[in-house]
């Protein structure tokens, strides 16, 4: 597994990670996260709105040197909200320390002063490690930033893939590699949009792109994304044939030739994000 610098931390982490969004609780689902373990995918994203800590918890029991992040949802960002959503967490996750710790969206009602104020007292504490916000423009992210005192914002997780280009319109690229903030970039293949009619000729492309390495159309739309330095794509771990076909992905190196092509041809497919699409 290749691994990426977190922000401007100088810790590594896997450059693909697992995804928990929607993911049932099942005995597959259990094994797929293991499996992902197994095969060194040692990054595991989830958050208090998902459900799915207590899975994760399952999973990652017994294990050492996963790092795991999760988030505490906006009717929770109130000072003594924070603490208590972040303590409920640590006890579904079965952990004394979250690694990286996110606000999952923007509020419209409370200060992000107060929300941070909170997030750096659990820093303090040493409930959690790093301090992650998700869904926040390039606008809010610096706000966000700003409101701390002696921490910084390593991260912003934001949709992004190959179908969906806005974090490269919007700035948000540009401005998290000057600042050397992570990108955790969630539903990387448009929660299955790429496999629809809409995008036929986008995935013939990217098959063919493939065939020359022995891979699938899939595994090269997730290798496009971690062609970008500061990317971390965190695909949904459905299954264990998933998520091993997501860290073989990962090792996939695409040529400059072939992620120039794929940067032109998917700008013809490009969408709006599910955040955008949102009046937040």
């Amino acid at each position: 597994m290749e691994y990426k610098t977190l922000g401007n931390t100088g810790e590594r982490i896997p450059c693909v990670g697992m995804g928990t969004w929607e993911l049932q609780h099942t005995e597959k689902s259990l094994t797929a996260l293991k499996a992902g373990l197994a095969m060194g995918d040692r990054f595991i994203d989830t958050a208090e709105l998902y459900g799915t800590e207590d899975i994760v918890g399952k999973a990652i029991a017994g294990e050492d040197g996963v790092f795991v992040a999760s988030k505490v949802w906006v009717s929770h960002f109130r000072h003594d909200d924070v603490i208590r959503a972040c303590t409920g967490s640590l006890k579904k996750l079965g952990l004394k320390q979250i690694d990286l710790y996110q606000l999952h969206w923007p509020s419209r009602d409370v200060p992000i002063k107060d929300t941070m104020s909170a997030m750096e007292a659990l820093l303090k504490q040493g409930k959690i490690r790093h301090i992650g916000v998700s869904n926040f423009s390039v606008a809010q992210l610096r706000e966000a930033r700003d409101a701390l005192k002696g921490a910084d914002v390593v991260s912003n997780q934001v949709e992004y893939g190959i179908l969906m280009r806005e974090p490269e319109h919007d700035g948000m690229l540009e401005y998290c590699a000057k600042e050397r903030i992570t990108v955790i970039a969630y539903s990387p293949l448009s929660h299955g949009a790429l496999f629809g009619p809409g995008c036929k000729e986008l995935m013939q492309t990217l098959e063919s792109v493939g065939h020359g390495y022995g891979k699938t159309g899939a595994q090269v739309a997730l290798s496009w994304l971690v062609s970008h330095d500061q990317v971390v794509p965190i695909p949904k771990a459905s299954s264990a044939e998933h998520v091993k076909a997501n860290i073989a992905a990962a090792e996939l190196k695409l040529s400059k030739k072939d992620i120039g092509l794929l940067d032109r041809e998917s700008l013809r497919f490009a969408r709006p994000s599910l955040a955008s699409s949102r009046n937040w």
